[in-house]
């Protein structure tokens, strides 16, 4: 059963600390000299994060908390994910030029997808709202 009381403040403040450090990262690639998703996915503030979910995940199993590990952990996953494939496809492409474009193009898109699940998952945990528990949405 998912409540409220299920998870110890501790906990929440956790949950808190992953998406400032997630913030951060991606608020250095904006106003820094690296791009939004690289900050993201190998700034320290990221990999910290990261690290975080999974010492503290095995505490939020069973808790509305545990949604949000998830949705944490997902968002930097698929962000890399994401990022290998439009780094391949436009390896390939810059063969004709247009690879240039799709790296940009993708980098930039997946840079706003990062700062909107970032952003969903903190105001949720705001609210004390667990995240849905779709896979990449």
């Amino acid at each position: 059963m998912n409540t409220q009381l299920d998870a110890p403040p501790s906990l929440v403040n956790i949950a808190h600390i992953v998406y400032a450090l997630h913030a951060l990262g991606l608020a250095l690639g904006a106003f820094g000299a690296a791009s939004v998703l690289g900050s993201f996915l190998f700034g320290w503030p990221s990999i910290i994060a990261v690290i975080l979910n999974y010492v503290k995940r095995s505490e939020a199993r069973g808790t509305w908390l545990e949604s949000h590990f998830d949705w944490q952990i997902r968002t930097f996953w698929w962000a890399l994910l994401w990022a290998l494939i439009v780094a391949a496809v436009s390896a390939v492409l810059a063969v004709v030029i247009i690879g240039f474009a799709t790296w940009a193009v993708g980098m930039f898109a997946l840079g706003v997808w990062a700062i909107y699940r970032v952003a969903r998952g903190w105001l949720r945990l705001k609210d004390r709202q667990p995240m849905p528990s779709t896979s990449a949405g």
